[in-house]
């Protein structure tokens, strides 16, 4: 049995059913609430009660138009659309918790740094310092021509763009502010030192940035950096700069081998590797008993939208199944949508081979990664084994139902976990990054963040 601590994540997404198409359409399911406050206040204080790390809400900018060439199947079947925007629930889910983390997505291919940068700031002072950005370089032809491009950017361009993004994010955040520049001097009338605030002066190849930070320093100054590529691109991305990095991962096998990758990656960087926090998404079904577990799995199985998790496949992967026959075996083709979302089916795991009938009953439930069914000891027994064998330091817990499949996973699961001393009973962190890592709020002096290019001063 492991002593390592296993940390929680939820999986959401301003939509409704998000990983698990078609399955919107159950009766308990709960998620067409997205577009109210209260689903996020309520699903917050749910998540805090269970003690999770934070809850990681995906975004797209696109739709979901590979599968026969049309959008229609993602808009028919609410394949993670009609969407909306991430960043806008956070300050309604911190202001009723604590110490729940917020990572939000972003992409850098479709928004200038310099304004995102304050955004970013502004929810780090809202929610004192308890937010991360999940950096993505987005995958979806729909979302580049909707912002003006003829085409997405080929999907090696998009990790130097983003490599560059991030520098000038850095230098934002990190070194325009002084920690002293404010003064709040009310007897002399002096709100900030102007002497302690520096012009960044970036001049790249993507970027122009030449002025200072909009925002004074936050708590964290940089929110908690999720990453979520896998491929090598992608890979050498996460393991120079994030601090959480997110796998899917349909068999262990897979999140072994992807796992291995991370971490020979962060060696070669000369971080240590306690430094990425690597976690699995993972769609657990929970029952009092396993012969109850089973049944649920049955009962959504048959709320599963197969044209919609086809809809999905094909904007993970840039394949469209139609042109397949059911019993035809995948392979893997290069293209500029998500690789490692089309290896983890097709090259990473030798001993095993998806038809597309597998494939589309296999998204259905939990979207790309892997689900659990059983027992609050079986599923419980299941991550543990996955920490062990694939090497995972924890889970980005998926929902088929919500919050029905998160208010099961509290109420069985973690308690079991928390008394094998695998999950925090309390949180100890003063940030969102203290909790996680316990040194403090901000990144550590060594870490690239902290070690842009010196600046040149008033």
């Amino acid at each position: 049995m492991t002593k390592k601590r296993i940390y929680l994540n939820a999986f959401d997404m301003n939509c409704a059913g998000h990983q698990s198409p078609g399955l919107w359409t159950h009766p308990d399911d709960e998620s067409h609430r997205y577009k109210d406050s209260e689903y996020w206040i309520e699903l917050a204080q749910l998540l805090e009660k269970g003690r999770f790390d934070s809850v990681f809400i995906a975004d797209v900018l696109g739709t979901y138009d590979v599968y026969k060439g049309s959008r229609d199947a993602a808009v028919r079947q609410g394949a993670q659309y009609p969407v909306n925007d991430p960043m806008l629930v956070v300050p309604l889910m911190s202001a009723v918790t604590k110490h729940l983390g917020f990572g939000v997505t972003a992409s850098v291919t479709h928004e200038h740094p310099y304004p995102f940068a304050r955004r970013m700031s502004t929810l780090d002072h809202l929610t004192k310092g308890r937010v991360g950005w999940n950096i993505v370089t987005s995958y979806l032809k729909s979302a580049a021509v909707n912002m003006g491009l003829e085409d997405q950017l080929k999907h090696d361009e998009r990790y130097d763009l983003a490599a560059e993004y991030l520098d000038v994010c850095y230098k934002l955040w990190e070194e325009s502010w002084e920690e002293d520049a404010v003064k709040l001097d009310k007897e002399n009338g002096i709100y900030t030192n102007p002497d302690k605030v520096h012009d960044i002066h970036h001049e790249g190849k993507y970027f122009k940035v030449p002025g200072a930070h909009l925002t004074e320093p936050s708590s964290q100054r940089t929110p908690v950096l999720f990453q979520a590529g896998a491929s090598p691109k992608g890979r050498a991305f996460a393991a120079n700069n994030a601090e959480l990095a997110f796998i899917g991962a349909p068999t262990i096998n897979v999140a072994k081998e992807t796992v291995k990758r991370l971490r020979a990656d962060v060696a070669k960087t000369g971080r240590s590797q306690d430094e990425l926090k690597i976690l699995t998404m993972l769609t657990p079904i929970v029952g009092k008993t396993e012969k109850e577990a089973i049944a649920k799995f049955n009962d959504y199985k048959k709320h599963i939208s197969h044209e919609g998790a086809l809809a999905l496949f094909g904007g993970w992967t840039g394949i469209d199944l139609s042109e397949y026959d059911s019993d035809q075996v995948i392979s893997y083709i290069e293209n500029d949508s998500i690789q490692s979302a089309l290896e983890g089916f097709t090259k990473i795991d030798p001993d095993k081979q998806w038809t597309v009938e597998e494939i589309k009953n296999f998204v259905g439930i939990g979207g790309m990664s892997a689900y659990a069914v059983g027992s609050p000891e079986q599923i419980a027994d299941t991550l543990v084994e996955w920490v062990n064998e694939a090497g995972v330091d924890g889970f980005n817990i998926a929902y088929t139902i919500t919050p029905g499949t998160f208010k099961d996973f509290i109420e069985y699961v973690v308690p079991i976990l928390q008394e094998r001393g695998l999950v925090q009973k309390e949180y100890e962190g003063t940030s969102l990054r203290d909790n996680l890592f316990g040194n403090g709020d901000q990144l550590p002096d060594h870490h690239p963040g902290k070690n842009t290019k010196e600046l040149a001063v008033k």
